[in-house]
C-alpha cells in the first residue's frame, strides 16, 4: 500500500475498502518547475508531497491570473473538476517549483465522494475555502492599485523563500498578476528608485520590507 495516501486529511475516516481503493489507484508523479500539471481537463485529485503548485485562470487576453498556491501537504480539488458539480471555469495548474505529487484518478475520487461522508465534507469545505480565495483575488485585480498588488506579491514570495530574496523573473511576476512584463519592470524600477528593492538578473531583493508591507496594506 502507498504510505503517502495516509497524508490525505480524510484518510482515517475511510473504511478499509475505501482505503484499499484509494491506495491501489494513487500514483506518484514528478514535475519540473514551470511544468503543466493540469491543463483544464479532468486530471484527478492531487496531494502535494514536495514543492509547490500554482492554480490560475486565463483572462480574455490570455494572461494568467493566479488564484492560489498549494504547498507541501496540501490538496488540490480543481484538478478533478469533472467531479465537482457546477464548476464551469477552466482552472490550470503549474508547478511553481520542482514538485512531486500523489494523483488519485477522477473516477476513484468520484466514487469516494459518493460513498464517504468524510470525503464529501472535505470536498465541500475545501471548495468553500478556494472560492473565498478566488473571490479575494478577483477583488484585488479589479479594485487594488497595481503597485499595492505587486508589493503584496513580493512580500508573499519572500515569505515562501524565508528571506528577502524573490527568485522570479519579471515575466513570472507578470504571470502571477495577470499583466504584462513591461508593467512589472516599470514598477520594479520605481520601487528600486524609492529604495524598496534592488534588482538583479532573475530576481528581486527586498531592501525595505516594512515599507513594502505598508504599501501592500499588510
Amino acid at each position: 500500500m502507498r504510505e503517502e495516501v495516509k497524508l490525505f486529511p480524510f484518510y482515517e475516516k475511510l473504511t478499509a475498502d475505501e482505503r484499499e481503493k484509494l491506495a491501489g489507484s494513487a500514483r506518484v508523479h514528478t514535475f519540473e518547475r514551470g511544468a503543466q500539471v493540469h491543463g483544464g481537463d479532468c486530471t484527478g485529485l492531487i496531494l502535494v508531497l514536495e514543492g509547490r503548485l500554482r492554480a490560475y485562470i486565463l483572462s480574455e487576453e490570455g494572461r494568467e491570473i493566479t488564484l492560489f498556491r498549494v504547498e507541501k501537504g496540501g490538496v488540490c480539488l480543481l484538478s478533478a473538476s469533472c467531479v465537482l458539480r457546477g464548476l464551469s471555469v477552466d482552472v490550470f495548474i503549474r508547478a511553481d517549483t520542482a514538485a512531486r505529487v500523489l494523483l488519485v484518478p477522477s473516477e476513484v475520487f468520484r466514487e469516494l465522494s459518493e460513498s464517504s461522508l468524510a470525503v464529501s465534507a472535505f470536498t465541500s469545505e475545501m471548495m468553500a475555502e478556494r472560492l473565498s480565495r478566488a473571490l479575494w483575488v478577483l477583488d484585488e485585480v479589479l479594485n487594488k492599485k497595481f503597485d499595492a498588488r505587486l508589493a503584496a506579491l513580493l512580500v508573499e514570495e519572500a515569505g515562501y523563500a524565508g528571506g528577502a530574496e524573490v527568485r522570479l523573473t519579471h515575466e513570472q511576476l507578470a504571470a502571477h498578476l495577470g499583466t504584462v512584463r513591461e508593467a512589472v519592470s516599470r514598477m520594479l524600477k520605481y520601487f528600486e528608485q524609492e529604495g524598496l528593492v534592488s534588482l538583479s538578473r532573475g530576481g528581486v531583493h527586498i531592501e525595505d520590507m516594512a515599507a513594502l508591507r505598508a504599501l501592500a496594506g499588510k
